[in-house]
This record gives C-alpha cells, sequence and structure tokens, in this order.
C-alpha cells in the first residue's frame, strides 16, 4: 500500500500526458483492479506514480494548511497561557512549544514543490515526529494538571494529522507508532498515575489509533479505486475520439488511392470559396487517364486499381503544401492549386502529365501510347474574378479536358474561366 501514496514527483502531467504513458499491459492492470474486491487494490509501481502525481496538489495543499494552522494555534495557546498562567508555569513551556513552529514550517515549505517521494516521506514524518514532541513537553516540563492533558492533546494531534493527510499506510503507521511510543514513555514516568494504568491507557488509545490508520487505509483504496475509473474513463473517452477521427478520415478518404474522396473536396472549395477567395487566386486540374476501360479489360480490374494508386501518388508527389487533390471519379482526379497563376497552373499539369508517363505503366492497347498516359484539362482565376464559383471553374476544367482529349489525349489543355 505504500506504493499508492498520494504525493508526487511530478505535477505537471495533464490527461492527455498521463494516457501516453498508460501502456497497454498498465491498462489491462486498471481492469483488473477495478474487476476485483475494492478491498483488494493494490496498485503497482507504474499506476503508483501516476497516483502520486494526479493528487499530489492535492496533498500538498492540505499538508501545508495544517502546518499552517498548528503553528497559529500553537502561538495563540501560548499567549493565552501567559495570560491566565502563573509566569513559573509558562517559562517551562516557553522553550518546548518554540520547536513546533519552525517544524512546521519546513514541513510545509517542503512540500511547495514536488519532490522524490522518499523524501516527501522523511519531512512529513519527521516534522510531525518534531511537533508530537513539541506538545509532550510542555506538558512534561510544566507537570501536575498538564503532563497528562498535554500527552493526552499530542495523541489527538497524531490522529488528526493520521485522518486529514492523504499519505501512505507507512507513513501513518510511523506517525502513530512514534505518538504511542512517546505517550506510554512519558506516561510510565508520570509521577501522578501508576504503571498499570499507564499501560491501559496506552492500550486504549493505541486501539483508536489503530482505528484511524485502518480508516486512513480504506480512504486511500476507496481515492485509489476513483483514480482508476477516472483513468479508465480517459482511456475508453481517448479510444473513441481516436476512432471517430478514424472514421472521420475514412469519410473523407478515397479507399482505393489513399488520396481525399469527392465529398472531402467539395468541402475544401466550399471553404476557400466561403473565407479565402478575396485575396487568393486558384486553378483547377482535371486529370483522366487515358484508355483506362481498355487497360481493365485487358490486363484486368486488379491492375487497374494498382496503376490508379501509383498515379495518385504520382500527383501527390507534384503538389505543393497548399495543394489538394481528390479522386474525383472511378479514373478521374480532380487537382485544386491555391494561390496558383496560369502559368504555375499549367508548369504543374505538366509535370504531373510527364511523371506518369515516364512511370512507363503498362497499358498495351492504349490508342495513345502502350502505356498509361493522362489528360489534364486546366482552369485558372485570377485575384479579381471573384465572382467565378467553384462550379464555373470545375466546368472550364472540364471543357479543357474534354478538348484535350478531342486532340489526342496524353496533354495539357487550358482554358481560363471568365466570369459568367
Amino acid at each position: 500500500m505504500d506504493n499508492a501514496s498520494s504525493t508526487s514527483t511530478a505535477t505537471s502531467d495533464t490527461p492527455g500526458k498521463r494516457l501516453q504513458r498508460v501502456t497497454p499491459s498498465v491498462a489491462k492492470q486498471i481492469e483488473r483492479q477495478l474487476g476485483g474486491r475494492t478491498r483488494d487494490i493494490h496498485l503497482s509501481d507504474e499506476l503508483a506514480d501516476l497516483f502520486r502525481e494526479r493528487s499530489w496538489r492535492h496533498t500538498a495543499k492540505i499538508i501545508r494548511a495544517w502546518m499552517f494552522w498548528v503553528i497559529v494555534l500553537d502561538v495563540v495557546t501560548l499567549a493565552l497561557n501567559a495570560i491566565l498562567l502563573p509566569l513559573d508555569t509558562v517559562s517551562q513551556m516557553l522553550l518546548p512549544a518554540s520547536i513546533l513552529p519552525p517544524a512546521a514550517l519546513i514541513t510545509a515549505l517542503a512540500f511547495r514543490k514536488p519532490r522524490a517521494h522518499w523524501q516527501q516521506g522523511v519531512f512529513v514524518v519527521a516534522g510531525m515526529c518534531l511537533i508530537l514532541v513539541s506538545v509532550a513537553f510542555v506538558g512534561v516540563n510544566s507537570g501536575g494538571e498538564f503532563y497528562e492533558r498535554h500527552l493526552t492533546i499530542m495523541l489527538f494531534v497524531a490522529v488528526t494529522a493520521i485522518v486529514i493527510f492523504p499519505i501512505p499506510l507507512l507513513w501513518a503507521t510511523m506517525i502513530g507508532g512514534f505518538a504511542l511510543t512517546l505517550y506510554l514513555v512519558f506516561q510510565r514516568q508520570n509521577p501522578n498515575i501508576q504503571v498499570g494504568s499507564a499501560l491501559a491507557g496506552a492500550l486504549f488509545f493505541a486501539c483508536g489509533v489503530a482505528a484511524t490508520i485502518v480508516a486512513r487505509r480504506t480512504a486511500t483504496i476507496l481515492a485509489q479505486k476513483t483514480f482508476l475509473l477516472e483513468l479508465r474513463d480517459q482511456i475508453r473517452l481517448a479510444d473513441l475520439t481516436e476512432a471517430n477521427t478514424r472514421l472521420e478520415l475514412l469519410a473523407r478518404t478515397d479507399p482505393l488511392t489513399g488520396v481525399a474522396n469527392r465529398r472531402s473536396m467539395m468541402e475544401r472549395l466550399d471553404l476557400f470559396w466561403t473565407k479565402e477567395l478575396p485575396e487568393k487566386s486558384a486553378a483547377m486540374l482535371m486529370c483522366d487517364v487515358d484508355d483506362f476501360k481498355r487497360l481493365n479489360d485487358n490486363l484486368g480490374h486488379a491492375e487497374g486499381d494498382r496503376c490508379l494508386v501509383k498515379i495518385a501518388g504520382i500527383i501527390q508527389s507534384c503538389l505543393r503544401e497548399t495543394d489538394h487533390v481528390a479522386r474525383y471519379g472511378g479514373e478521374e482526379f480532380l487537382v485544386f492549386l491555391q494561390d496558383c497563376d496560369e502559368q504555375e497552373a499549367v508548369r504543374i499539369a505538366e509535370i504531373i502529365r510527364g511523371r506518369v508517363e515516364a512511370a512507363s505503366l503498362p497499358n498495351p492497347t492504349s490508342r495513345v501510347v502502350p502505356f498509361v498516359s493522362l489528360s489534364v484539362g486546366v482552369a485558372t482565376m485570377e485575384r479579381c474574378s471573384a465572382t467565378v464559383s467553384a462550379e464555373d471553374l470545375q466546368r472550364q476544367a472540364d471543357e479543357a479536358l474534354y478538348l484535350a482529349k478531342k486532340h489526342g489525349r496524353n496533354r495539357v489543355v487550358v482554358q481560363p474561366a471568365k466570369p459568367d
């Protein structure tokens, strides 16, 4: 259970970063832990580290606040005693009471920033032991009625810390054990009670401290279960988000070639014409594989599919980062060139056409060349032609493609778009 501390060595992890550290084996551990009984939850080292990181801020804030109020109560109590009690009694209380403020302050400062897990344990256990010693010695030095009263207060301070601090079971046990030992040692030296009474009192308080430690363990397990549930929900949400992203990608991608599909291209054109048109020119290339039906009939549809995949890759390799290509029909590809004039559009179209021809993909029954070739229709829109719609530009590219087919295929034909 010590590995399940709620202190931390790192605090900057966001849920997303935590999920990046959750391996499949850790995810299985989460499911296994949540599938069993709550009281059997025991975090592995990896999960314990994540748990400490998640709860660090909460734990540190509680410890700092508790230490602050202990200092305030110590100072206020000492001031009231100085007013109400004889000067000799107050002078006996002053020295041991002065131990508490610096011990509590140092412990609080130690939890202002993340430290190694063992260092945090040393600070909180050592700080609490000094605080308990301070409270106990105030009563021992004062004697009389203050002797047993302050030993009882010392135990109350220890129990309060165990209940409030979300710390590991080992740390809580060390604090509780030290408080009981201190109580028993001083009570056996108390001249006002017998040894049997001291032992009976120690046994009584030991039962209370033990019950408190058990309660701390239960609270820690419940906090761990909450953490595991939260982590599982984050994992499931991340899986669902990833699945939705894949589905969205599939909905926008041509399953054969891997480039955008017609729907995705239409959305891109709508975005351009809605938001970017006033500032940019544009061009469209309508690319069509020459005699593609003959290729399918002669070499088979599998070879035709491989041909389309390779052509899609060639087109993509010829484009700039701002350009877009989509499979528009069976063997047609639509290319959208953003911020591109006629000269640049024709240059890109010729590069595409030339690389497809240079690839020498077989098409033995083609009426052009015995290899796969491409006809490209080009339509452009200047910055001043804002009245040209996406449909107009696409129609112009179709008309240019028709002319390229008509004049022998395997060529680029350009037809500038004009406003209607």
